[in-house]
């Protein structure tokens, strides 16, 4: 197990541990003393009211602690501590975001990591059969809905289902109407909500049907909790979850359009991206079942079908479990705006060629305002009544059930009606027993206006499961979440666990909705089996040579890019870097008087073509003070220009999006430079004084060099040599090529005053000192050169020496071979770009230093063809809008 380091102490909690106990059973019973509220308490299985007699834990708790012996109580908060520990080793996390937009240059959102409680919730054979049978019900009835309100509209008709309430959700695709699915399964995974009510029975409080969240969190849940009760989980016969991710991904394939028959059908899951608060558990998710983590820049469709975008070209995907909302998932149809779906994916839908899961348009089902009808609905579709009760709810666009419950508004809990969409509005759930009268007065006054968008839920006391507080158990409010997957023929099967979300604080309201986003904790499901555990599992298996032989690993586009990024974006932070501190070193030496003012045409020249200061800033000749006071402001990542600090923020924002592709010191290291970097400036920069220190600001660049010069090392000692790789180190050369070119031709067009107006600014002595120090080659030069100061051997190192990794051969040279490698498998491509490649030791050196236009033309020439190889990447490779000639190979 990794060490924790000084910053991540924080995060785990402070829990004593409790005197040492004879009896667990007894200092569990004794906790059942905190809980006499009228809910019902798991740990002793029934409510206890004030002023009755204590009540024992259940025969399943008593079964759990004795497991584990009066040892095992002892190690309760030691347990806890490595739950804490495993979950920041996994780098499991929930994205908690900001409602105000973010400003240019921001980093993602920082996640915060997974809440997970020690003591899972655990379920009797008996009862989970009741909820199973429940579920499965509820799964069928929503598959018979959704088959008819977007076919023959028969519960439209007939009323069971007001329109109103059904067409005017936002989430009703009406592109969606009379289309079939592949195999006619709308529906392919479903959560419900579950609380145990004071009556001891489950009631459903909710249900996700669009894009459920959670499957992901219920597998890293069962991982690190299972492995802190090994004794307790084996006695206990705890059902295990492989089996039903198996038996559903080959559900979803099973699905496949019949295009994909006599093929293996690809899956993906489709993810709105790192940006997204439960984007760890996609890519997790993702990674356990096999399948590819896309976001909608990864997918392109082309003649009705979808296909993924990767560095082999186009291949076909005929399956997308997404987590994409509906109104987000096709520009083209739906809001013009998002950039999380795809263009055409709808029509890729009705087609039939493309597998949605679940089917675009089931959002609606959702609505808080349908759970009245549900029982008539059921009994029109299935011929039989609900078995799994819900929350009693009142839709108050129902005239007559508003008319009659509007006087009693304060025994309600008030939720919308819809999702938030520009025709319906959407508001948090209201309880209107705390509001004073004015505003209960307006509330009932708001939903006289607009009666249809609001909802009335009866007040619950949700059952209370027991967590591990600071060495003693504390009873929580927790809600049951509850997994439905397709079996590919029509049916349905249960998942035999689930995401069990619990309260943060001991005494929250009672029917408050548990939200991991607003601070609830989560706990895994212990569904315990009178029959025979199932041995499946779906944790990697050690790989034979036959597995090996043809082993084909895809790399997307979109992590192809975003790693051709990383590399320009790396180069770029560190060439920034070292320019900035050059320019200033430079700067203030010619305030001072060490070095003569002809230099600041250069030194102006270089900030402004590199994005050291903006447009607006003063000339450098003109006013020293004024260009290096917009230098400092510069640096930092909001000025609105692209140096240093925004450098870094772009490196980290896309070492965001390759977070399952870096290791955890790769990413530790790229965010510690963005986050280091603007905290020391901003410390030297708002320090009190007239004037800046530049020995401070000098120090923070040169510490912003040294963490680059790590994360270099990273990327070239600890990366595998694959394509993506190898796109990472094009990225890095393509952005020195052009800045070095650049840098160099600028040197040698910038000439001193007076009669010496022959001899460049690069070959004085100052000149020098900066060439060298920009392309970090001075030690390099005085070893082999000494002292002298000429264009010979200057230009010999920055041009022409194919052993400095700085100069422009070398960097040539590595870009055709990256490129060979790249591309092998179209070798007469590969071939016409290294022909388009300068090709700097081919360049006659005397020539070179001789004076005339030849050198710069040359370095001018070199940095245009650094931007046009960067295009070809981006069409051959990333956009694939290359034409007919782009091939699909393995």
């Amino acid at each position: 197990m990794s060490e924790l380091t000084p910053s991540q102490w924080s995060l785990l909690p402070d829990e004593p541990e409790p005197p040492t106990a004879p009896d667990p059973l007894a200092l569990a019973a004794s906790a059942a003393l905190r809980c006499r509220d009228g809910h019902f308490y798991e740990l002793t299985g029934q409510v206890n009211h004030p002023g009755e007699p204590q009540a024992g834990i259940t025969e399943r708790w008593q079964r759990f602690f004795a497991a584990g012996g009066a040892a095992g109580w002892r190690e309760l908060s030691a347990k806890a501590l490595r739950v804490q520990r495993r979950v920041l080793d996994d780098g499991a996390s929930y994205n908690v975001h900001s409602d105000a937009p973010p400003l240019p240059g921001d980093a993602a959102p920082l996640a915060r990591h997974w809440p997970l409680e020690l003591l899972p919730m655990l379920i009797e054979p008996g009862e989970w059969r009741d909820i199973e049978t429940g579920v499965l019900q509820r799964a069928r009835l929503l598959e018979a809905v959704m088959a008819d309100t977007y076919g023959e509209r028969t519960l439209l008709r007939e009323g069971l289902l007001p329109a109103s309430l059904v067409l005017a959700h936002p989430q009703y695709l009406r592109a969606m109407h009379g289309s079939t699915p592949p195999g006619g399964v709308h529906l392919h995974v479903l959560a419900f909500d579950l609380t145990r009510g004071a009556d001891g029975h489950w009631w459903v409080v909710g249900q996700r049907t669009q894009a459920a969240s959670g499957l992901g969190y219920v597998l890293e849940n069962r991982l690190i909790i299972a492995q802190q009760f090994p004794e307790a989980f084996r006695q206990m016969q705890v059902q295990r979850l492989a089996a039903s991710y198996r038996d559903f991904i080959q559900a979803l394939m099973k699905l496949a359009p019949a295009s994909a028959r006599g093929h293996q059908a690809r899956v993906a899951l489709l993810t709105p991206g790192p940006r997204n608060e439960t984007y760890f558990e996609q890519a997790f998710l993702a990674r356990y079942l096999g399948i590819t983590l896309v976001e909608g820049a990864d997918l392109t469709v082309r003649a009705d079908k979808v296909y993924l975008k990767t560095l082999g070209g186009l291949e076909r995907v005929h399956v997308l479990l997404r987590r994409v909302d509906d109104t987000w998932l096709d520009p083209l149809e739906l809001r013009p705006e998002s950039i999380l779906g795809v263009p055409g994916l709808l029509q890729a839908a009705r087609a039939g060629e493309v597998v949605i899961a679940n089917v675009p348009g089931a959002g609606w089902l959702e609505s808080p305002g349908l759970t009245a009808f549900w029982p008539g609905v059921a009994e029109r579709l299935l011929g039989e009544p609900l078995k799994l009760p819900a929350i009693q709810s009142w839709w108050c666009g129902e005239e007559t059930a508003w008319r009659a419950l509007r006087p009693r508004l304060a025994e309600f809990v008030v939720v919308p009606t819809f999702s938030a969409s520009s025709t319906t509005p959407h508001f948090a759930p209201i309880v209107a027993a705390e509001l004073p009268d004015g505003e209960l007065r307006a509330l009932a006054e708001r939903i006289d206006a607009d009666p249809t968008a609001y909802t009335l839920q009866a007040r619950v006391k949700p059952t209370k499961q027991p967590v591990w507080v600071r060495g003693a158990l504390e009873p929580r409010v927790a809600v049951l979440r509850v997994f439905a997957l397709t079996d590919g023929q029509g049916g349905w099967t249960v998942l035999p666990g689930g995401l069990t979300r619990v309260a943060p604080r001991r005494d929250p309201l009672a029917d408050a909705w548990l939200s991991i986003q607003r601070g609830s904790l989560s706990a895994d499901t212990w569904v315990m089996t009178d029959g025979e555990v199932d041995p499946t599992t779906l944790l990697a298996q050690p790989l034979q040579a036959a597995d090996l032989r043809d082993a084909h690993w895809t790399v997307t586009s979109r992590a192809a890019e975003n790693l051709f990024w990383l590399g320009r974006y790396t180069e770029r932070a560190e060439n920034s870097a070292r320019l900035a501190r050059h320019v200033i070193e430079a700067s203030v030496m010619v305030q001072r008087g060490a070095m003569p003012p002809p230099m600041l045409p250069l030194l102006d020249a270089l900030a402004r073509r590199h994005g050291l200061v903006g447009a607006d800033a003063p000339r450098a000749p003109d006013d020293p003070r004024g260009f290096e006071r917009a230098l400092l402001a510069a640096l930092l990542p909001r000025s609105g220009v692209n140096s240093v600090g925004w450098n870094l923020r772009a490196l980290q924002n896309c070492a965001q999006a390759l977070r399952e592709r870096l290791s955890p010191e790769a990413w530790r290291l790229i965010h510690e430079a963005a986050a280091q970097f603007e905290q020391h400036l901003r410390a030297v920069l708002d320090r009190p004084g007239t004037s800046v220190p530049m020995t401070d600001v000098l120090g923070v660049l040169s510490r912003a060099d040294t963490h680059l010069a790590a994360i270099t090392g990273a990327q070239t000692d600890r990366m595998t040599r694959d394509d993506g790789w190898r796109l990472l180190s094009i990225g890095r050369q393509i952005e020195r090529l052009s800045f070095h070119a650049d840098v160099l031709a600028e040197a040698f067009v910038q000439h001193g005053p007076g009669p010496a107006l022959a001899q460049p600014l690069a070959l004085t002595e100052d000149g020098f000192a900066l060439l060298l120090g920009v392309f970090d080659s001075t030690i390099t030069y005085r070893a082999q050169f000494q002292a002298r100061r000429e264009a010979a051997p200057l230009l010999h190192l920055l041009v022409h020496n194919t052993d400095n990794p700085r100069s422009l051969a070398w960097v040539a040279r590595t870009l055709r071979e990256r490129f060979t490698k790249l591309a092998r498998h179209d070798p007469g491509w590969a071939a016409d770009i290294g022909a388009e490649l300068p090709a700097p030791e081919t360049w006659p050196l005397a020539e070179l230093a001789a004076p005339g236009p030849m050198l710069v033309e040359q370095l001018r020439r070199a940095a245009a063809q650094a931007g046009e190889l960067s295009a070809l990447l981006s069409h051959r490779y990333f956009a694939h809008v290359t034409g007919g000639e782009q091939r699909v190979w393995q």
